[in-house]
């Protein structure tokens, strides 16, 4: 059986693929800091190890893959020079942690599968795909080095998918979403116009796995192709929930929340996954309205 290696394994992707990996036959390996942890919220899993060396250098030595996915939660906190370092080092660090240690065995991996996000892209009155150039924000630079720092892989297959806005119920930006419609007083955040790249939780962990199982190379966008304004998202969430879609969030609010990070809720980039759909990657929920109605058993 192929051994995988998981970083950032509790996460919401990083559950997902474990699961769906640990369900065809492979044998997965996390690596947290917490592995006690992970090891009852994922009771399958064939190991768990922390962010040590020797540790990661003894599972990473023969495996078939790693799946990079570890990273600070961006819009977790209010943006302060604190939690943006945390932002920059918790992805850039780990990654070249990481690809040393892959450079350094005798049996390499035959892949490496990293998270990277859509954030590279920053405002851009364009729409954006594979091809496109970054932007000049915080989060743009931030994903730049991020991807940088796995360069230097000197063996096997690189991909890498730029992820946009995962939708899950009980975790991520829609679980957040939900609450206010639940109550009646559901709406856009801000203007409403800004373009909303979603993808529902199966599709990602989804297009990991066949990134794994594929000769894919490169960088990939994980969004739907269905392309929404957030105005459009909370119109169809109001529909999906029998629920008003009229209360809108000023976007003074979000300043006070989030600084500087506001930004990245309040503007944003329309994205089109063109090399991911020419790639022969099949989305499940390419429909908004399909999606929200699995997701919320509509």
């Amino acid at each position: 059986m192929k051994k995988i290696i998981i970083t950032g394994i509790t996460g919401l992707i990083g559950k997902n693929i474990s699961n769906k990996l640990l369900n065809k036959g492979y044998l997965v390996v996390g690596v947290t800091r917490n592995p006690e942890k992970a090891m009852k919220q994922l009771p399958g899993l064939t190991k768990c190890i922390k962010w040590n060396e020797e540790e990661l250098t003894e599972e990473i030595n023969g495996a078939h893959a790693v799946i990079h996915l570890a990273g600070e939660n961006v819009m977790a906190r209010r943006w302060n020079e604190e939690h943006k370092s945390k932002i920059l080092y918790s992805r850039v660090e780990t990654t070249k942690k990481i690809v040393e240690v892959i450079n350094s065995v005798s049996q390499k991996p035959q892949v490496y599968i990293g998270a990277s996000a859509i954030g590279y892209y920053g405002v851009q009155a364009n729409q954006c795909d594979e091809n496109s150039n970054n932007g000049k924000d915080f989060l743009s630079e931030v994903v730049v080095k991020w991807e940088n720092a796995s360069e230097s892989l000197i063996y096997g297959r690189r991909v890498l998918i730029r992820i946009g806005i995962v939708l899950d119920e009980n975790e991520g930006a829609l679980s957040k979403m939900i609450v206010p419609f639940k109550f009646f007083v559901g709406g856009p955040i801000g203007s409403g116009d800004q373009p909303f790249p979603w993808i529902h939780i199966e599709d990602i962990a989804n297009l990991f796995i066949f990134a794994l199982e594929n000769d894919l190379n490169g960088i990939y966008n994980g969004v739907s192709p269905e392309s929404v304004t957030l105005k459009q998202f909370s119109s169809e969430l109001g529909n999906v929930m029998h629920r008003p879609s009229f209360m809108k969030v000023p976007e003074f609010i979000i300043k006070i929340l989030y600084g500087e990070g506001a930004d990245n809720v309040l503007k944003g980039v329309k994205i089109n996954p063109k090399k991911t759909l020419e790639s022969g990657f099949k989305f499940k929920f390419a429909s908004l309205h399909n999606a929200l109605k699995m997701i919320l058993n509509q």
